[in-house]
């Protein structure tokens, strides 16, 4: 029993010695004698190395790392002081170099990786913001606003400097989480603010009233042609109606009775232009007529 158990354990202990796992969740690195050597281990399961002080294993979590930069100012294009805050999240892509870059157990490494990445997103956040208006930051329109390209800008500039040195590392995603105001200068931005939407609306009046001015003296050019043309009409149907009176006038002299009937029985004629019922007095001209018309039979 005592072989047994010391066996046992025997194999335990080179166990312990020769091999090491990996999880799901881990990138494993092997150093030999304090250098990186072959490639990291990204699928879970169990290996072999040869034990400390010829080779050493250094684990690393896969998922991805986040946090958010302290709360700081920057100046914007337009000289505002803008104080803005953003969080990050971060991976490991190359375990390998990761460990050349920054050497030492997880628990050194990635607070010094981390250390580093705020000070290059200092740095970039400073710089991008410096190139936009506060207008891109703070408007009561949102179409306005680019905070999306924005964050594109700082993540990309962050990316390029960590490719450019081989850190090992890649940025996942990345965002404004807070955005204010000094106290000092929060009336100064309004007050601003204000104004340009004063000034938009001065500019909406007056393209209104043009407009107004406009389609008033369309309307009025429009009035004064109508009437002119109504005038016109009326004066050549005067016209020809003096005509027409100045050619029958002498036919008319010549016989009075006959012109008084002739116009009575015209005037009938177009009370009776249309299917209708008339209820009159026969006392009254035109209708004078029917007074001297022979009895005619009821009905009739």
């Amino acid at each position: 029993m005592t072989i047994i158990i010391g066996t046992v354990l025997v194999l335990i202990f080179a166990l312990l010695l020769f091999v090491f796992q990996v999880r799901q969740s881990e990138t494993a690195v092997v150093a030999t004698f304090g250098k990186p050597t072959g490639t990291p281990y990204t699928n879970a399961g169990a290996y072999f190395k040869w034990p400390w002080p010829v080779q050493k294993v250094y684990k690393y979590d896969q998922r991805v790392q986040n946090f958010e930069d302290k709360y700081s100012q920057a100046l914007t294009a337009d000289s505002t002081m803008l104080m803005t805050s953003i969080y990050v999240g971060w991976k490991i892509s190359d375990a390998r170099q990761f460990l050349q870059v920054f050497p030492g157990d997880p628990s050194v490494s990635l607070p010094n990786a981390q250390s580093k990445l705020e000070d290059m997103l200092r740095t970039a956040k400073s710089a991008r913001i410096g190139k936009h208006p506060l207008s891109d930051f703070v408007n009561a329109n949102p179409q306005d606003l680019k905070f999306d390209a924005i964050e594109n800008e700082i993540g990309q500039v962050v990316q390029d400097e960590l490719r450019t040195n081989n850190y090992g590392i890649e940025i996942k995603f990345l965002g404004f989480k807070k955005i204010g105001l000094p106290e000092s200068v929060t009336q100064t931005v309004f007050d601003r603010m204000k104004s340009e939407r004063q000034v938009l609306i001065s500019l909406a009046e007056n393209t209104g009233k043009s407009e107004a001015q406009k389609i008033q003296s369309a309307a009025d050019a429009e009035a004064a042609k109508t009437i002119a043309n109504a005038q016109a009409t009326a004066t050549r149907i005067r016209a020809e109606g003096e005509a027409a009176a100045a050619k029958t006038l002498p036919i008319f002299e010549q016989n009075p009775d006959l012109a008084v009937f002739l116009l009575r029985i015209d005037a009938i004629k177009q009370s009776l232009n249309q299917r209708s019922t008339l209820f009159f007095d026969e006392r009254i001209p035109p209708f004078d007529l029917f007074r001297n018309l022979p009895t005619n039979a009821p009905g009739h």
